[in-house]
């Protein structure tokens, strides 16, 4: 899914006159086209910088940069998944501040709002660096797009431009220091426009001072006004723009009022945001700010277990040391080495602090280390251990849970299938001995006898199900052969080309396409007494009791877990399955090739246009799809459909729209109102065959709507309120609500509100985070509705970065404690070399590291004094200059200049 479950909003406006940059692509660039300039440019910055440390070769790809073209520059072609995933969530949060805050005029840097516009900028990029220290990189892109879109307005909103500034304004992204002279609230600014020609409606004197404005805005036919003698920010939409002085000034596109500007405004922009992210990778460092944005050695996939640690689980937790082991052990500087490690271990009456690394041996420690204890009671709390994994791990994972317990906390099933639906995260669950002699013994050390009940079994497989994983159920001797599946997952690049299940005893046929991008095709079924027959594409074919045939290289068996490998050929399959009971079918391979998507809905804002859901879409009425290709330049999406995932195989087709860059815009007449899957087809250029790729994810459309907005910075010791309006078309009722959140922090909400059919009605909850919470937190709140009936439930997702303070920023100082040089003219002869102690009056420092200069860079801390870092360098009288960088502990970024000579040099990155 391209947002993530997040808070994320997308929408395309449709229209001329919006409040920012142009959104449709076309011949001005636009909000998007802006910050993916930037965020190309600034990875391959980074990516040469790695190099460069490292002593390895960097080239630059061929222009027009890519996703794709700049993963494959960075030496990870197999991120270019995730690189684009990175690139469009923060692409979509910048372009969601049109309709969430379309009306504040501080977020555009409309009506001289520049002081308020400015604070968003400098406080989002605290919460962006303290998100990137904890490693919650979703949360960093998610502030990060938001600032981005003020930042970028700047430039097409004020007169920053025609005041004949070629180069961005770098204090825009610095506390404490002045963005220039702006005019006062009684100051005329413009006269108005001479017809349709507004291009010397800016005032002279404002012109000859160097004095900043921007144009005002209002959307209300006569009741929008502006202070006298201001400028407007003109089009269609802005009804100021009829008062005098009419017209406008801003540069959104080529047919704005001042359009004759649009590309400075729009390469200017470009450079400030290449200077933010610059900022935040000096912040951060290469390799942190390469996770920001999606790119990782080796694979772009998290090895995630969640594990029972109580009594009975010894023998599970020996299988999950051997699997990791194998995994780290096997992948080590490979691609298929996985790029980060989660481990949440639970039992009763909860679970230990989640484990979340990229360092394998310390995970392979960890896991080494865990023990099977406790567990007084048959049930364990296995839900709540896996909403803290799905709360953590990337999206897209694939996460293993292994249990022989039922779960404690049967209450958060809405909530874990809320969560896998956002993140589109498929679980596995590999259940021992459910219904055998377990181990978990009595007082008199004797054997207890469990069987998991049939409903407490079916709870698991729902959410497999749900999320597209399997439900394994083996015993204990079985478990270790069970395991291979986690192996296969491990790999780079795995791709879905089927996913369905059947829930009742049917015999049915399914098909699926092997392009020539997918390798080794595999299928995997989960179910008992069944029997199937494989069809190639030449129309061979080979039946689940011949062993002999060509189609299928290998096979195995465990309990009700079964592997097929097939024979690559190209074309289209077909399975076919005769079963008395239920089943699961998922054919996967690996490719480069593969697809995001989301939903998206029209929007009711001044601007019309689309937004991305963060909630179930709603049923039985039209809708719509942001579909995008990854892993390809020059693929075309042929056919997008709806696909009945569980009781039938019917299909809901989309009417496709290329929205060029490789996004298509997918339109549906009406939502299913049954659980689907989606299907995307398409074409590689230069292939002869269609390729196929399936959503492991199941999905549900909704009767009920949930809408919430809040503030996204949570800063601890207040009381965060969050607003929620719930409506629905159904029979009055009461409506139950239930809220969540990932950190347990202490909250409020109402546990039912009364609905009528047809309206709405409010609610709110409230969090409050204690005072020693870690800046660089996030928290992930879950609103659930569900109605009156019980059959139906929609939610709402939303992710608040938790910042402590706003008050330093303040980067390190460097104080020059010796110099020695006696540098002549001869300077190969001769040396020279300083000693220099950086500070950090608040912070403290965080880093030192050198970015000028071939000499011997050394640091130390300070005896007794570890925020204070000393320096010595050393350094042939022929390279006779040094610089380095000085980062604090919240990501103030400073630069501190020496040369073999002359005093020292400080200033800000």
């Amino acid at each position: 899914m391209i947002s993530s479950g997040l808070a994320v909003s997308f929408f395309l406006l449709l229209h001329i006159g919006t409040q920012a940059f142009k959104i449709l692509p076309g011949d001005s660039l636009n909000h998007q086209e802006i910050t993916e300039r930037a965020i190309l440019n600034a990875t391959l910055q980074a990516c040469r910088s790695l190099a460069l440390a490292e002593g390895t070769n960097f080239s630059f790809p061929a222009q027009p940069f890519t996703a794709e073209n700049v993963a494959a520059a960075c030496g990870a072609s197999q991120s270019s998944k995730t690189f684009r995933l990175a690139i469009l969530s923060i692409q979509l949060r910048n372009i969601q501040v049109d309709i969430r805050y379309a009306l504040d005029s501080s977020f555009h840097f409309d009506g001289e709002m520049f002081v308020q516009g400015k604070k968003i900028i400098t406080d989002g990029l605290v919460a962006v660096k303290a998100s990137n220290k904890m490693e919650n990189y979703e949360t960093a892109r998610q502030k990060l797009g938001e600032i981005m879109h003020p930042l970028q307005d700047f430039y097409s909103h004020s007169n920053w431009v025609e005041l004949g500034y070629r180069l961005p304004n770098s204090n825009l992204i610095r506390e404490g220091t002045s963005i220039g002279d702006i005019a006062d609230k009684s100051r005329a600014t413009c006269r108005s426009c001479d017809g349709d020609d507004c291009t010397n409606n800016i005032l002279e004197d404002i012109i000859a001072g160097k004095i900043l404005t921007s144009g005002y805005t209002g959307h209300k036919p006569f009741f929008s006004t502006k202070p006298s003698g201001k400028c407007s920010h003109g089009g269609i939409l802005d009804e100021t723009s009829k008062i005098d002085p009419k017209g406008g000034i801003n540069k959104d596109s080529f047919k704005s009022s001042h359009g004759h500007l649009h590309t400075q405004a729009a390469n200017l922009a470009i450079a400030a945001t290449s200077q933010m992210l610059e900022d935040i990778r000096l912040a951060a460092g290469d390799t942190t700010f390469l996770q920001m944005v999606g790119i990782s050695r080796g694979s772009n996939r998290a090895l995630c277990f969640v594990t029972d640690t109580s009594q009975s689980m010894s023998d599970d937790i020996a299988v999950v040391k051997t699997v990791t082991n194998s995994i780290i052990n096997s992948n080590k500087g490979t691609e298929n080495k996985p790029s980060l490690y989660i481990l949440v271990p639970f039992s009763d009456p909860g679970f230990v602090p989640l484990i979340r690394t990229a360092d394998d041996t310390l995970f392979k420690d960890i896991v080494d280390n865990l023990t099977a204890t406790g567990g007084g009671d048959n049930e364990e709390m296995s839900l709540s251990g896996l909403q803290l994994a799905l709360s953590s791990a990337p999206y897209n994972s694939d996460i293993f849970l292994f249990t022989d317990a039922p779960a404690k906390d049967k209450h958060l099933k809405n909530t874990v299938i809320a969560l896998i639906e956002r993140t589109q995260t498929v679980v596995n669950f590999i259940i021992t001995d459910s219904v055998v002699t377990n181990r978990r013994k009595s007082n008199s050390n004797q054997p207890q006898t469990r069987k998991i009940a049939e409903s407490d079994a079916q709870l698991y497989r729902d959410l497999a199900q749900a999320s597209g994983g399997q439900a394994i159920e083996v015993t204990k001797a079985e478990l270790p052969a069970a395991t291979t599946i986690i192996t296969q997952f491990a790999r780079s690049s795995v791709v879905t080309l089927l996913q369905a299940s059947r829930s009742r005893e049917q015999t049915d046929s399914f098909n699926f396409i092997v392009d020539e991008t997918v390798s080794n095709p595999t299928v995997y079924i989960t179910g008992r007494s069944l029997t199937f027959t494989i069809t190639s594409p030449t129309g061979a074919s080979q039946q689940s009791t011949d062993s002999t045939g060509s189609l299928i290289t290998s096979t195995s068996t465990v309990g009700n877990f079964k592997t097929l490998q097939l024979q690559k050929q190209v074309g289209q399959w077909g399975i076919r399955i005769e079963s008395n009971n239920p089943y699961t079918l998922r054919v996967i391979g690996q490719s480069p090739v593969d697809f995001l998507f989301d939903f998206v809905e029209s929007s009711d804002g001044p601007f019309g246009g689309f937004y991305s859901l963060d909630t179930r879409p709603r049923a039985g009425v039209n809708g719509r799809l942001l579909v995008s290709i990854t892993g390809s330049d020059s693929a075309t999406v042929t056919e997008v459909a709806l696909v009945e995932s569980s009781k039938g195989s019917e299909e809901t087709l989309g009417v496709v729209e290329s929205q060029g860059d490789g996004n298509f815009l997918v339109q549906v007449d009406v939502m299913p109102v049954v659980e689907f899957v989606v299907r995307v087809k398409g074409r590689v250029q230069g292939s002869s065959n269609d390729f196929q790729r399936q959503s492991p994810t199941n999905f549900r459309a909704s009767n009920l709507t949930l809408t919430a907005n809040s503030e996204n910075i949570f800063i601890p010791g207040t009381l965060l309120s969050v607003p929620f309006t719930v409506a629905s078309n159904g029979p009055d009722g009461n409506v139950t609500i239930r809220a969540f959140n990932s950190g347990g922090f202490e909250s409020t909400f109402p546990t039912t509100l009364f609905l009528e059919g047809g309206n709405s009605t409010n609610g709110t909850v409230t969090l409050s985070a204690p005072m020693n919470t870690p800046s660089g937190s996030d928290v992930i709140l879950t609103i659930e509705a569900e109605s009156p009936d019980g059959t139906d439930f929609n939610y709402i997702m939303l992710r608040f970065s938790i910042v402590n303070s706003f008050n330093d920023f303040t980067h390190p100082e460097c104080e020059l404690l010796n110099r020695e040089s006696n540098c002549t003219e001869n300077c190969s002869l001769t040396a020279w070399n300083i000693y220099v102690r950086v500070t950090d009056g608040e912070a403290g420092v965080d880093r030192v590291g050198l970015i000028q200069g071939n000499g011997t860079f050394n640091t130390s801390l300070e005896a007794g004094n570890t925020s204070i870092t000393l320096v010595s360098y050393a350094a042939s009288c022929c390279a006779p200059e040094m610089e380095m960088l000085v980062v604090d502990r919240v990501g103030n970024v400073g630069t501190c200049r020496f040369t073999a000579r002359d005093s020292v040099s400080i200033g800000v990155s």
